[in-house]
Formats: C-alpha cells, sequence, structure tokens
C-alpha cells in the first residue's frame, strides 16, 4: 500500500503543477484583458487536485519510513525535510489554494482572478520550493 500511495503522490504531483499554472495563466488572461466571461473550470480543478494530493500526503505522512519523529530528526536533513518542511509547505500551498479559490467567489469579476492569480501564485512557489526533487539527492527524490 505504501509504494501505490507514494507513486501516487509522486506522479499526481505534475496534474497538481500543470493544472496550478493553468489556473494561473487563466487567472492572469482574465486579470489582464478584463474579460467578464466567467472561468471556474481551471481553478476548480486545481482546487480538487490540490486537495487530493493533500489528502494522499497526509495518509503518507502517517505510513511513510521517512518520517519518524526521534530524538535527532532536527539533525537530520531528511527526516526533518519529511517530518516537518515538507508537510508544513505543501498545507499552506493547499491552505492557500484554498483561501484563494474562497475569496475568488465573492467577488466581482476583475477583483476575483487578481485574487486567484496572487494566492495561486504564491501557492505555486511554495510548492517548488517544497518537492524533493532529484537534484536535491541528499533527500532521496524523483522524477516519478
Amino acid at each position: 500500500m505504501y509504494s501505490m500511495l507514494k507513486h501516487s503522490h509522486s506522479g499526481l504531483r505534475w496534474i497538481v503543477l500543470a493544472l496550478l499554472i493553468a489556473a494561473i495563466v487563466a487567472a492572469y488572461q482574465k486579470m489582464s484583458k478584463k474579460d467578464t466571461t466567467e472561468a471556474k473550470q481551471p481553478f476548480l480543478f486545481n482546487l480538487i487536485a490540490v486537495h487530493v494530493q493533500t489528502l494522499i500526503g497526509l495518509v503518507l505522512y502517517f505510513i511513510s519510513p521517512k518520517v519518524q519523529h526521534v530524538e535527532g530528526m532536527m539533525q537530520s536533513a531528511v527526516l526533518r525535510f519529511y517530518g516537518m518542511e515538507h508537510i508544513l509547505m505543501m498545507i499552506i500551498a493547499a491552505v492557500l489554494v484554498t483561501i484563494g479559490y474562497s475569496k475568488g467567489k465573492r467577488q466581482p469579476a476583475p477583483q476575483r482572478y487578481k485574487t486567484l492569480f496572487i494566492f495561486n501564485l504564491i501557492a505555486l512557489i511554495i510548492i517548488l520550493a517544497a518537492i524533493p526533487w532529484p537534484f536535491r539527492a541528499e533527500l532521496g527524490g524523483s522524477w516519478f
């Protein structure tokens, strides 16, 4: 079960990143063109994907061997990253996407897309910083 969840979480990352970038681009286009047509799908799909990814990540947090709350956890880069840094930054990013979506629903069209753009852009930056990329060799990350 752990292996399946780990690969799902790793593969879903690409879908989340693609949807997040699509939402940012859609918000920017709507914001800059002053277009009044509604575009809810990219933002809703982004929200759903981020929440599914977060739920899988929370399950992994409790069953992963990379998460160990032991003495000296903060001295180990791997244990600190997976036990504290990764989950904290990803939850903050998921909260930002959710707040942006919720606030955006209640605002008029031009302001809505500016809010969505800002919140999703900040979430994207946090997510990119929190992913265990392969070039961060000490964390044991992979492309998939």
